[in-house]
């Protein structure tokens, strides 16, 4: 029986990180409550975002993250996009106001 090769390195028991690529959510818990985050990178960024964290833009090209809370219905008004590391830091410092 000829052998199966797989690329070095994978293992069939561990996810893929290609799932963050793909679109799929993953669920993640703060002291703000429930949420699902999907990871976009920058080859995928195509619009101007404007991130909740900082106020600033997220320009197309430049990997961040999408948010929604995870008991609601996932409607496209739910969804934020965030810098990575604003989304990282919500904790410390809350969503900016815009003046």
């Amino acid at each position: 029986m000829p052998r199966r090769n797989r690329p070095r390195g994978s293992r069939p028991d561990q996810p893929s990180a290609v799932g963050a690529a793909t679109g799929w959510a993953r669920p993640e818990s703060g002291p703000d409550g429930e949420w699902l985050v999907r990871s976009v990178p920058g080859s995928q960024a195509t619009k101007f975002y404007r991130c909740p964290g900082c106020d600033h833009e997220i320009r197309p090209g430049v990997p961040h993250v999408v948010v929604w809370p995870a008991g609601g219905t996932g409607s496209v008004e739910d969804r934020r996009h965030w810098h990575r590391g604003c989304w990282q830091a919500r904790a410390r410092r809350g969503p900016t106001r815009r003046r």
